[in-house]
């Protein structure tokens, strides 16, 4: 008797602050992290294990649920080849075939302190200098470990990578069975979006937005390397016409493609402070995309989509088939970003997220 080999999945360690057993949360909310771990494990295939932080307590204003992940930097070209590796779907081939042969790649960019049009001039301009942000990528170790490496924690002997909270301050409904109350919130879904901010769907154009010198955060708008996995396919009409992607903070559209621009999968919000009121690291919002979009309302029920599928896809998941063990780290750099990407979060008026 023959039997088919068992698919391994991507699987969770869900740990909590000075609390290993996560013994002292809520213990609906706990089991619903748990819900939501396990609509990931449905449909990513890597043979990896991704630890994470959960927290149920009271967040800011309007806020439902925030996200925040530990980094590593990679060479493009370290990038490229990885995602080369780790191509099985037609759309990972499709995608890996858009991509500049590098070592560096060119990006529509505004706001910076060298922008031709002035200190943190609105302007698009095309970025084409080989400084940090044209040959750096910085990816979430998850999606490092997605790609067959072992990621470097930098010495963090908690090994974490990410953090995820949701608000304590709300109804919610734990329980998406049998539907989502009028009145309540979908916690297995908001859950579910932030661990997908944790695992890789992330833009570096929030930090573009926030820290701009326009945008009254500067810190040093030259030194802007965090261009990310999922930006490598953001693209607008004016970065095709100039034959690179779309890096900029404003309101121009901005979409997912992966054919060079030709062709729109599906809208991504466009920042925070300088674009739509939503940060980048989402989906368009009120277009149903999926459940990466920034906002859910009270009584909706939010579920994974095709397309989120398919931006984990070719940022180096397997929907479909395992990937073979993690490799020692190659090439990559350690970066722990908590306090950065304590912003990536759904900050909205109260009732969405």
């Amino acid at each position: 008797m023959f039997f088919a080999p068992a698919v391994k999945a991507l699987s969770f360690n869900l740990v909590c602050v000075s609390d290993p057993g996560c013994t002292s949360i809520n213990a609906n909310a706990y089991a619903g992290f748990q819900a939501a771990a396990a609509r990931w494990s449905a449909v990513l295939f890597d043979p990896i294990t991704v630890k994470l932080e959960i927290g149920f307590s009271a967040l800011g204003s309007g806020i439902l649920g925030q996200a925040a992940s530990t980094q590593n930097i990679a060479t493009y070209t370290t990038f490229r080849n990885l995602l080369a590796a780790d191509r099985k779907s037609s759309r990972d081939f499709q995608a890996y075939a858009s991509l500049p042969a590098g070592p560096a790649f060119n990006l529509l960019i505004n706001r910076t302190l060298d922008n031709p049009a002035g200190i943190g001039s609105a302007s698009p301009y095309v970025d084409s200098d080989n400084g940090f942000n044209n040959y750096l990528i910085t990816f979430n170790t998850a999606n490092v470990k997605a790609l067959g490496l072992s990621p470097d924690y930098g010495g963090d002997a908690s090994a974490l990578d990410g953090r995820i909270s949701l608000s304590s301050s709300f109804s919610w409904d734990f329980n998406a069975g049998d539907g989502i109350g009028s009145g309540s919130f979908d916690f297995v879904a908001v859950a579910t979006h932030e661990i997908g901010h944790a695992l890789g769907f992330i833009s570096g154009v929030d930090e573009l937005d926030y820290n701009s010198p326009s945008g009254g955060n500067y810190y040093n708008a030259n030194a802007f390397y965090y261009v990310a996995p999922l930006d490598l396919f953001r693209y607008s009409a004016q970065s095709v016409a100039a034959g690179v992607i779309d890096w900029t903070a404003d309101t121009r559209t901005k979409y997912f493609s992966l054919d060079g621009g030709l062709t729109s999968l599906g809208g991504f919000s466009t920042g925070f402070n300088h674009g739509d009121g939503r940060q980048a690291s989402h989906w368009k919002d009120n277009l149903g995309l999926g459940q990466m979009d920034p906002t859910l309302a009270a009584g909706e029920l939010g579920a994974l989509s095709a397309l989120d599928l398919l931006a984990f896809d070719v940022i180096g998941y397997d929907t479909r088939t395992a990937v073979p063990a993690p490799l020692p780290v190659a090439g990559a750099s350690a970066l722990w970003l908590w306090s950065r990407r304590l912003r990536r979060r759904c900050a909205s008026p109260p009732g969405r997220a």
